[in-house]
């Protein structure tokens, strides 16, 4: 059991300027990004996995988190990534609609019953590259990432999930940024699971294969390699994850982002990422919208109990992979499961 204390520990106050951003390393000059919906936040939970990069604070890092992350001997050094940590729950949304059952054609799944009404299927339009969700009627852009000389082709969801569960919740409690960013879930409400089984301090040990989760019918939760086969992929110039990619200009919207010098957001496969922003804990508020935003990946962590996330930050050109305590708010993309 993890000792509850270092979420104190985290927990800094925003100066005049605007939000401060504290990780394990010395502070670089994003300090000034900041989110006038926030005025408390955490740090240390949503870190990059690298060697490089914690070699000089691992005992403190240890000591005021009580876990370490996996290693990635490639990071790039610590003063230029450093990104705030994250979590997320909301508000119903104003998205929702009547769930729209008429016409068969193209439906995944069954008519089975499922929280939040409707009927337990999806429609997926490959020509207009659109994915109706027949438990609220949402229909959500989707691209296909189809890059041969990787061997890759993939259809992914080109906005965030939007479908309402419990332990989700809107940006600021505010229908309108689930519209815009879709919800943010708690890791275990992004699985599919309760708090109580597969929440903080929970090993939750969802197996092998796919794991549908959050997602419509047909379509899944990517995991930590999903993610990482993404930004190999994107990258171009890479055969395996490392963090220093250029995969998060490629992957981010190239409009929406707090510009900063020297990083121009391509959009180049039509994956849309804007910054969503996250929902902390304990303390229940939102924060780095316009700046940043994590991706749920449906893999565990099996030292802490923790959970893996892909990360964006609007500073950096790269796609990073982190680990997050389940209890914050991030982002959903789903994956459309192989034919």
């Amino acid at each position: 059991m993890k000792s509850k204390l270092k979420y104190v520990k985290k927990i800094f106050l925003i100066g005049a300027a605007g939000l401060t951003f504290f990780a394990f390393s010395a502070c670089d000059d994003s300090s000034s990004a900041g989110d006038d919906d926030n005025n408390v936040i955490l740090s240390g939970d949503s870190r990059e996995e690298s060697s490089d990069s914690r070699s000089n604070d691992k005992d403190e890092a240890i000591s005021s988190s009580g876990k370490v992350t996996d290693k990635d001997s490639d990071a790039k050094s610590s003063d230029s990534k450093d990104s705030p940590s994250s979590a997320g729950t909301s508000t119903k949304s104003s998205a929702s609609k009547e769930p729209d059952s008429s016409g068969s054609e193209g439906v995944e799944g069954s008519s089975a019953s499922v929280p939040g009404g409707g009927s337990d299927a999806s429609v997926y339009d490959a020509d207009k590259n659109t994915l109706k969700d027949l438990r609220d009627g949402q229909v959500y852009k989707t691209t296909t990432i189809d890059i041969p000389s990787k061997n890759y082709s993939e259809v992914w969801m080109a906005e965030n999930l939007n479908f309402e569960t419990e332990n989700s919740w809107c940006y600021g409690d505010n229908p309108a940024n689930c519209a815009k960013y879709g919800r943010l879930y708690t890791w275990a409400a992004a699985v599919g699971r309760a708090e109580d089984e597969c929440g903080i301090d929970h090993a939750c040990n969802l197996g092998e294969g796919d794991i549908r989760g959050a997602c419509p019918k047909g379509w899944h939760l990517p995991s930590q390699s999903e993610w990482e086969a993404l930004i190999v992929a994107v990258d171009g110039s890479i055969t395996e994850y490392t963090s220093s990619n250029t995969a998060g200009t490629k992957l981010k919207s190239a409009t929406g982002w707090t510009s900063y010098s020297g990083i121009t957001n391509e959009d180049a496969f039509g994956f849309s990422a804007l910054p969503a922003g996250t929902r902390y804990y304990p303390i229940g508020n939102y924060g780095y919208k316009g700046y940043g935003t994590y991706f749920w990946s449906s893999t565990e962590e099996t030292i802490s109990y923790d959970a893996y996330v892909m990360g964006l930050d609007y500073r950096n050109d790269y796609a990073g992979k982190y680990v997050n305590d389940k209890v914050y708010g991030h982002s959903v993309r789903c994956l459309k499961d192989s034919d």
